[in-house]
């Protein structure tokens, strides 16, 4: 284990975060990683449990408890301690293709359930996965590795989000030729285009993908199945096909004066800001926050993001809506240790707008009830009441020249329904027979990620991945050896 007691003795540190009122300048990460030593230390702070609960990879009570690709933690944290730091990088790249994204943009569920934290402060188990991966690109220990042997297999994965470049980096492992088709122009799915620069820089993601592709992997960008390819041309091209394609159909209001300009999808306007940097792209009216008074519906991850978007594009004010009320500072009885903690934090969109404007930009229990214009069909604002049993009945009025609706997924977009002919269920999720074998209702096609699971976490993208590349794999086994027969 690392230092006797170094749990309760060594305090916790997490990575170095830039100063809000200098990183609300730039787009680059506002994080930043620890000196070699500050991170040994924070290694020394794991106990080794027994049980390590931190890499369980469970649902507890509707929430993410552990690692659910099952991260060796205490064994990659003792070899940190140790100054084994090559060692700590071969340790992680058994259970995780793509830490550099991990170590960025997971919420760490791994920390929530951490020993540690059951009577102290929990390890900093994401400051050290990032140090170790982005160490490991430093000293060029991350190097391609093809596979010594091709199997003359072909699959399609389609989709190059988290989901599919861990399927793909998997299948190709073991020797198949792998093509992933990407109907954007650059790959990475959310990874590029979903998420702001601030947590993952764009050369983060371009690193890895060259890397895949110098193992052996094929990428087809702009090639969206049902329009310029068909299903039926990947039937006779390729031995299985692996939906990744993720979960793009975003929940809509259905509000009076919904139409109005300046009223956009969250992941639309993330969307256009990532492309306006990557390209220099020109925002569209209804994708720029300068100067406007911006209000978010939607409480989440992805609402953050625009928080911290519109705040670089230069927003009047900003405001972000939840219907929940505001999590306490502490567990409550019916959120014990080894569940994730909903508690109340103050992140990085957060502090920002704080630094900004004052004041943090979450108001709760907010019902948006319909939208206001003016006569050239523009929002001005919009009409709330409460979430609130007692307040059901108060209105209030916001002001308001950006809104943008970030309230969730329902599901994979009806296109891949319609070029493949799976089996959607209630949610809108494709319906894949169980987690065992991920295969859908379509003969030799199966489906992993966001697209199979619903809206989730990166490291449970990773996971369903790596699973539906084994499912795969076996499934080719047993078709060549019925063949055979």
């Amino acid at each position: 284990m690392g230092q006797l007691m170094g749990f309760l003795n060594i305090e916790k540190k997490n990575q170095h975060e830039r100063q809000p009122v200098e990183r609300i300048k730039d787009w680059n990460e506002y994080r930043e990683n620890l000196p070699d030593q500050d991170v040994q230390k924070q290694a020394a702070r794991c106990m080794d449990c027994g049980t390590p609960y931190c890499q369980i990879g469970m649902i507890l009570n509707r929430g993410t408890s552990g690692c659910p690709i099952h991260n060796l933690i205490p064994e990659w944290n003792d070899l940190v301690y140790r100054g084994l730091w090559k060692e700590a990088y071969e340790r992680l790249s058994k259970t995780n293709n793509f830490p550099e994204f991990t170590g960025r943009a997971c919420p760490a569920p791994c920390e929530g359930s951490c020993t540690s934290g059951f009577v102290s402060d929990p390890v900093s188990i994401k400051t050290i996965e990032r140090k170790i991966i982005d160490k490991a690109f430093d000293e060029g220990w991350v190097v391609p590795k093809p596979p010594l042997r091709r199997s003359g297999k072909k699959i399609a994965v389609i989709g190059s989000g988290p989901a599919g470049l861990a399927c793909a980096d998997q299948l190709n492992k073991i020797g198949h030729e792998v093509t992933v088709f990407e109907r954007s122009d650059r790959p990475g799915g959310l990874l590029m285009y979903g998420i702001p620069s601030m947590k993952i820089e764009k050369d983060v993601v371009d690193r890895r993908v060259s890397l895949l592709e110098q193992e052996g992997i094929i990428f087809e960008t702009n090639v969206e199945i049902g329009k310029n390819r068909s299903y039926e041309e990947l039937k006779t091209a390729f031995d299985a096909v692996v939906l990744c394609t993720g979960s793009g159909k975003h929940r809509e209001v259905v509000l009076e004066g919904r139409t109005l300009k300046g009223i956009a999808p969250a992941m639309d306007y993330l969307t256009a800001s990532n492309r306006h940097l990557l390209y220099d792209e020109p925002l569209q009216a209804d994708y720029d926050a300068k100067g406007k008074r911006v209000i978010v519906i939607g409480g989440g991850d992805t609402g953050e993001d625009c928080v911290a978007t519109a705040i670089r594009q230069g927003c009047k004010s900003v405001v972000q809506f939840g219907k929940h009320g505001k999590l306490p500072a502490q567990r409550a009885e019916s959120n014990p240790w080894p569940e994730h903690p909903n508690v109340f934090s103050v992140d990085y969109a957060y502090e920002e707008a704080e630094t900004l404007f004052g004041k943090d930009p979450r108001a709760y229990y907010v019902q948006t009830r319909r939208f206001l214009g003016d006569q050239e069909g523009h929002v001005t604002g919009l009409v709330t009441g409460s979430f609130k049993e007692d307040n059901d009945a108060a209105e209030k009025t916001w002001d308001a020249d950006l809104v943008l609706i970030a309230i969730g997924f329902q599901g994979a977009e009806d296109s891949i329904f319609d070029a493949f002919g799976v089996e959607r269920d209630s949610s809108g999720r494709v319906i894949a027979a169980n987690a065992l074998d991920y295969q859908t209702s379509e003969p030799g096609v199966f489906a992993a990620g966001d697209a199979r699971r619903g809206s989730s976490l990166i490291v449970w993208a990773i996971e369903e991945g790596r699973r539906a590349a084994a499912s795969v794999n076996l499934y080719l086994d047993k078709k060549e050896a019925l063949s055979q027969k």
